[in-house]
């Protein structure tokens, strides 16, 4: 009998772990079925999730484990020290009653700080989280794109939208209040805020309410080999990944498909924005492919707390309306600055590859202040890219676009590159196929070096390069296909310095307009 004993006492701790918790390799799992979880989705495991977290929050921290099965739950908000473990064969399946997402929380909507609908997955000061496995989590997004795709402006307001004007009286607008949506804002299916130590990795995110994966104030952050999934016309605003004035960000080995841009990188809108003050700095995008989506990879338009030190490598567009997209407006103020760009392939683009755009919505000129944003030190390179339209660089004008560098690029596009309303700007082994218009276009554009610009497709009735008002140019190591007909035109009364060096091809290939002071145009 005394023999028996230890044989009893493993027994009922082998009972208390499996009711509990089991360990394994040091790390302590809560297993949500014996919290109460069913994993057929009979019924909300909201409660049960809740109850695995906080038993694993008690012990200091562990991984809260979902086994194969699908699951129904509401909100799920986060504690410091907890990983969820989505297993191969799970299934998470979020609630589309509005309800279950109430009390509202602090949260950001667009780069505006209000207090909103909990996200699906949510965490607001907590450090060391992470969601992991090979599951699928589905955000059931439907009824929440119906609901404000089909708002009226006549029709009564929700109660939803009661309890947002309660509690967000005193919130600093941006320039235009319109844009938050009466009053009704979806959910992000991940928002993490102020917190620190997060790792998302390997789970297929799908049907995203609103934002997929969208950090908040965040620092170190890690995104790996996931997977988003949003239905390209049925779902608005289900950006993929948007991490917003966060610091230390890593993106790598992902598949994007969605109903907007693929990957976003912002900072805040207009003055709520620079009120925080809070850049996005400090991020890393590599080895990502991205299918349908408004742009691959997309800065902006809300960057009023500061975009810098981004670099995006090695990655893979094939279906995008457009590639690489900076874009911004008068009013935004902030500044994006120090991004590098290279070794991408671009396919099936609808729109342009590559856009820099200073007037996303249109306004007249005004005298520069905290409302006039700034792009500066923009570098591109070994891009191959197959689109409508090559690059569109349009700057305002009283800030131009400046320092921006094209290396070792090829486009084969329907039209070439349009440069306006910059300074200090270099191709350099740039080859541009156009087949409507010329390869390349700037106008208003001070210092600009262009070095072996060429297209194997010259047009008989197109000059390969127009130079419209443009100062301080340098032209060189140009080497004309034999069947082009016209290379150079040059136009606009304030077109001046004009150099062309070390090129292979007679003046017949050059135009100068009537308007120009031909001893502006230097050649040797």
């Amino acid at each position: 009998m005394k023999r028996s004993c230890p044989g009893v006492i493993r027994y009922f701790l082998f009972l208390i772990v499996c009711c509990v918790g089991f360990s394994a390799s040091g790390q302590q799992y809560y297993d949500v079925t014996k919290f109460g979880a069913k994993k057929d989705s009979s019924a909300k495991a909201t409660q049960a999730i809740k109850k695995a977290i906080d038993a694993a929050a008690k012990a200091g921290g562990g991984t809260v484990y979902f086994p194969a099965g699908k699951y129904l739950t509401g909100p799920i908000h986060f504690k410091s020290n907890i990983t969820l473990l989505v297993d191969a064969g799970a299934e998470l399946h979020f609630s589309n009653d509005f309800d279950d997402y109430l009390p509202m929380v602090e949260s950001r909507y667009e780069g505006v700080d209000v207090t909103s609908f909990s996200p699906l997955f949510y965490a607001n000061n907590v450090e060391n989280i992470a969601i992991t496995g090979r599951g699928i989590i589905d955000g059931h997004g439907k009824k929440w794109w119906d609901f404000v795709e089909g708002y009226k402006a006549d029709q009564p307001r929700s109660k939803w939208q009661y309890e947002f004007d309660r509690l967000n009286k005193d919130i600093l607008l941006p320039d235009e209040p319109k844009q938050m949506k009466r009053g009704f804002l979806r959910p992000p299916l991940v928002q993490f805020m102020h917190s620190k130590n997060i790792l998302i990795q390997g789970v297929t995110f799908r049907n995203s309410p609103f934002w997929t994966i969208n950090p908040e104030f965040c620092d170190n952050v890690t995104i790996h080999a996931v997977t988003v999934l949003n239905p390209q016309r049925l779902a608005p605003n289900t950006d993929g990944i948007n991490p917003e004035s966060c610091s230390n960000v890593r993106i790598s080995d992902c598949f994007i498909s969605v109903g907007d841009d693929c990957i976003t990188i912002k900072s805040g809108k207009d003055q709520p924005g620079r009120a925080k003050a809070k850049p996005a700095e400090n991020y890393s995008i590599t080895n990502c492919t991205m299918l349908s989506g408004h742009g691959g990879v997309v800065i902006g338009s809300e960057m009023s707390g500061d975009v810098k030190k981004i670099t995006i490598s090695n990655c893979v567009f094939d279906g995008t309306d457009r590639g690489i997209r900076l874009k911004t407006m008068r009013g935004r103020g902030g500044v994006v600055e120090d991004i590098r760009v290279d070794n991408i392939i671009m396919k099936n683009i609808k729109d342009q590859a590559i856009v820099m755009d200073m007037e996303y919505g249109k306004s007249a000129p005004e005298p520069v202040t905290e409302r006039t944003p700034k792009f500066r030190n923009i570098r591109l390179s070994n891009i191959t890219a197959y689109t409508n339209e090559a690059m569109y660089i349009n700057g305002i004008e009283e800030m131009p676009v400046s320092e921006i560098s094209l290396h070792d690029v090829v486009f084969e596009a329907q039209r070439g590159i349009t440069i306006r309303n910059a300074k200090d700007i270099q191709l350099h082994n740039v080859r541009v196929n156009a087949t409507v218009g010329s390869s390349l276009k700037a106008d208003n554009v001070e210092r600009l070096l262009v070095n072996g610009v060429e297209t194997a497709k010259p047009l008989q009735d197109k000059p390969v390069i127009v130079l419209n008002n443009t100062k301080g140019v340098l032209l060189q190591n140009s080497w004309p296909f034999y069947d082009t007909k016209k290379y150079l035109e040059i136009t606009g009364a304030n077109s001046r310095d004009i150099n062309l060096r070390n090129n292979i091809f007679t003046d017949e290939l050059i135009l100068v307009g009537k308007e120009v002071n031909t001893k502006e145009v230097k050649r040797n």
